[in-house]
């Protein structure tokens, strides 16, 4: 009939499981998660990630485009996007 598991089977495969994890977390991107703007600091915006929790400081690239809170309040809701995959103009 069934074989039962040993423990060291058991520990294996959640091991297995555990280091598939820790892969894909490093595989993904900045890209693909959601902010919360935190603050703006002059020219550098703060975001913390929904699902990371982790505090993004982003420096504004355009000088002469200021950041103001009223366009990034806190609490906003944004997604960052890859400037290598933006189309050319």
């Amino acid at each position: 009939m069934f074989a039962p598991l040993r423990r060291a089977e058991h520990r294996g495969e959640e091991s297995g499981h555990l280091n598939r994890n820790v892969k894909e977390a490093i595989h993904k991107s900045i890209f693909d998660e959601k902010y919360r703007v935190v603050a703006v600091q002059g020219d550098r915006l703060l975001v913390r990630g929904i699902r990371s929790g982790e505090i993004l400081t982003i420096i504004n690239p355009e000088p002469e485009t200021f950041l103001n809170q009223e366009d990034y309040p806190p609490g906003k809701l944004i997604a960052l996007t890859d400037p290598s995959t933006a189309l050319p103009n």
